[in-house]
């Protein structure tokens, strides 16, 4: 029987905590106040299990969180943090660990493990991208969107992938058909914006089945894609009018400016995550809050590819 979409972050941690495996976590450099709330939070939602990759200097921390949850908690040393990175990295590619995510090390740290091409995670010919998920008061669902954060200008081939990342996790948290808009300032196809070029193969691709169960429309501007009347007033017709589950957006300008504006002047509550990496990795930014981190990775939980099937 299919399971009802999750439209909020409280029922995405309700689903979590109703699934018989805890996931498993390798927390890179985890000592830092934000990151030690993320790990005990969800250790008390009872979600997930930790292994805990500190430094030499911040063993204890990690040592003091082992000893409250020993059942669920594995501490490594390492000399340095990016000896850290290396050996969390490694407990993923050795199918010890579902997610990876980051403590206080520095984000260029730690994807230079992350990325390297021998003993790395990102797969030889895979697009690494980001997946935001926001929950807006003013919209009635979780609304998705890329990149906010790593593709600067994606080509055809970095939309197509942006595209499957973000179908895969919507489904996995029970939207069998999402609707994706491609966003743009307008609604024309014009060469002087070659991305909305891209958006029409994108069309062409999905009408042949090539992506599953989607609607797929666009270019559209956001307010179109996520407010109804704004598509009746422009005579557009489509199921992802106002309706949208996922944005793509055309640049990472625009995906970051999205991302920040909703959360500051949206009092939105953000999640984030890498994909196309074996699994996937939280790299929350310094200015993230305690609850986006949290969320960011009760998100990658469901991404896991190890987990029972949402």
């Amino acid at each position: 029987m299919p399971m009802e979409p999750i439209q909020d972050f409280s029922q995405l941690i309700s689903r979590l905590r109703s699934l018989k495996a805890r996931t498993r976590v390798a927390v890179v450099c985890p000592n830092d106040a934000h990151t030690e709330y993320v790990i005990t939070r969800s250790l008390r939602e009872g979600f997930a299990d930790f292994l805990l990759v500190a430094d030499t200097p911040h063993l204890l921390n990690s040592e003091y969180i082992r000893q409250q949850y020993p059942e669920h908690v594995r501490v490594y040393e390492a000399t340095d943090p990016d000896k850290a990175a290396q050996e969390a990295v490694a407990l993923v590619r050795e199918g010890h660990a579902d997610v990876l995510m980051k403590g206080i090390i520095n984000t260029d740290n730690l994807l230079r493990a992350v990325l390297n091409k021998e003993r790395g995670l990102l797969p030889r010919g895979n697009v690494l991208s980001h997946i935001t998920v926001a929950q807006i008061p003013t919209y009635n669902k979780l609304l998705f969107f890329s990149d906010a954060a790593v593709i600067p200008r994606p080509t055809l081939e970095q939309f197509e992938a942006m595209l499957r990342y973000d179908l895969a996790v919507c489904r996995r948290m029970g939207i069998p058909a999402p609707r994706v808009a491609l966003v743009h300032c307008t609604e024309k196809v014009n060469e002087k914006f070659p991305h909305t070029l891209d958006y029409v193969t994108l069309k062409e691709r999905a009408a042949t089945g090539a992506y599953g169960d989607v609607y797929l429309d666009g270019p559209m501007d956001v307010k179109t894609a996520c407010d109804a009347h704004s598509g009746e007033v422009k005579g557009i017709s489509s199921p992802v009018v106002g309706h949208a589950d996922v944005l793509l957006f055309p640049n990472i300008e625009s995906g970051n400016t999205f991302y920040k504006t909703v959360s500051l002047f949206g009092d939105a509550n953000m999640a984030g995550m890498l994909m196309g990496t074996v699994a996937p990795v939280v790299v929350p930014s310094r200015a993230d809050s305690g609850n986006s981190k949290y969320y960011s990775l009760a998100l990658a939980c469901v991404a896991a590819p190890q987990i029972e099937s949402l």
